[in-house]
């Protein structure tokens, strides 16, 4: 597909770019089962094991272990199968960079590569310098993932409109007297985020009946317990559409409830409206994150979390939404969450939690999570 052809070799051009202006003559990056590193997907389009080596004159090679999938789906100048080197990246990092021009040099490597594979690596190509720094291209394309494009954009919001639709769905069987355990709630998700092409959820379903929502995640994510039940139920899930995440959290709040669970709702409710006037292009990411604990604190209370982070390929990317922030601002394409949230292990617990496309003009909430008050 010419489009996504296009779309990745943007970003490879950027990646090129910043080789060069660095001096980086060659940077592999790595996806694998005992490490995974969606940069990869991201600059080729493949979901699955492989190795990829780029060269400062803008050439890329993937090594992909499945050959058949990489075929399908992935973008690169040259696809060499995995198996090709014994299915051994260090070995077939050596093989691509044979007869490469003697004056480039340097090699990056992510800087999560384990010690031993990086002394491997210096064995290999002893006239190469070899380089395993947090600081450097891996972190470039980290940061370039966080400003998302318009394809990443399209993804996220079909992620959210199916989890947008669901969150309805709960509302209405809830509504309508049906009886729902935790684990009715997580196979539901599961079922449907299929019939809606999704590759799967965004991360493990945490479904917390009344006896379960203070804790933050809930332990295991969801049981036979009740949910939707007498008392602060909660739901955080998501799905993955074409690799990208939605992130949400509904609060279904059935009463009789207690003044002092009314007041947790309200708090939460009133954090997220306030600090969502601050989700604007150029705000101060930590203004909004001492908001949250402005409306919280002045009540006696805190919250154990941050206020929010990135979604992209992955569930928790930057930017990230916390008093660490600094001087970081919110850019345009960035896609963060919002969740204020209260826990009490007498009360239960309470989270909202809303996607966000940051635009030009000001924040655009994706999804429609709210507290469901029954």
């Amino acid at each position: 597909m010419k489009e996504l052809k296009d779309i990745y070799g943007a970003r490879l051009e950027r990646v090129y770019a910043y080789m060069r202006e660095n001096s980086f003559g060659t940077a592999v990056f790595h996806d694998s089962e005992d490490n995974r590193d969606p940069a990869l997907r991201y600059l080729t389009g493949l979901p699955g094991d492989g190795v990829l080596v780029l060269t400062d004159e803008g050439r890329s090679c993937l090594c992909p272990w499945d050959e058949n999938l990489a075929a399908e789906r992935a973008h690169a100048d040259s696809i060499i199968p995995l198996t090709k080197f014994s299915r051994d990246a260090v070995i077939a990092v050596k093989e691509i960079l044979r007869g490469t021009d003697p004056s480039v040099r340097s090699i990056a490597l992510p800087p999560v590569t384990p010690y031993p594979r990086v002394k491997k690596y210096e064995a290999e190509l002893p006239e190469w310098k070899v380089i395993c720094e947090e600081k450097g291209v891996h972190e470039a394309v980290r940061e370039m993932r966080a400003q998302k494009d318009s394809y990443e954009i399209e993804c996220t919001k079909k992620a959210c409109l199916i989890t947008s639709a669901m969150t309805d769905e709960f509302e209405a069987m809830l509504r309508a007297g049906k009886s729902l355990t935790e684990t009715d709630v997580a196979l539901f998700i599961e079922r449907r985020l299929r019939e809606e092409g999704c590759e799967r959820t965004s991360f493990d379903t945490l479904a917390a009946g009344p006896g379960r929502s203070f804790a933050i995640h809930a332990f295991p994510g969801y049981t036979a317990g009740a949910w939707g039940s007498c008392g602060l139920s909660i739901l955080d899930y998501g799905v993955c559409f074409e690799g990208y995440a939605s992130d949400c959290t509904i609060t279904v709040a059935r009463g009789p409830l207690s003044k002092e669970q009314e007041r947790i709702l309200d708090l939460v409710q009133a954090a997220a409206d306030e600090c969502f006037g601050l989700y604007v292009p150029g705000g101060r990411i930590i203004d909004a994150a001492r908001k949250a604990d402005e409306i919280f604190s002045a009540e006696g209370r805190s919250m154990p979390h941050g206020l929010g982070h990135g979604t992209g390929l992955e569930i928790h990317e930057a930017p990230f939404i916390n008093p660490r922030a600094g001087n970081r601002v919110f850019m345009p394409g960035n896609i963060v969450t919002l969740e204020p949230g209260l826990y009490d292990a007498r009360l239960g617990g309470c989270r909202l939690e809303n996607d966000i496309l940051i635009t030009e003009s000001g924040g655009q909430v994706l999804t429609n999570s709210r507290i469901i008050r029954l």
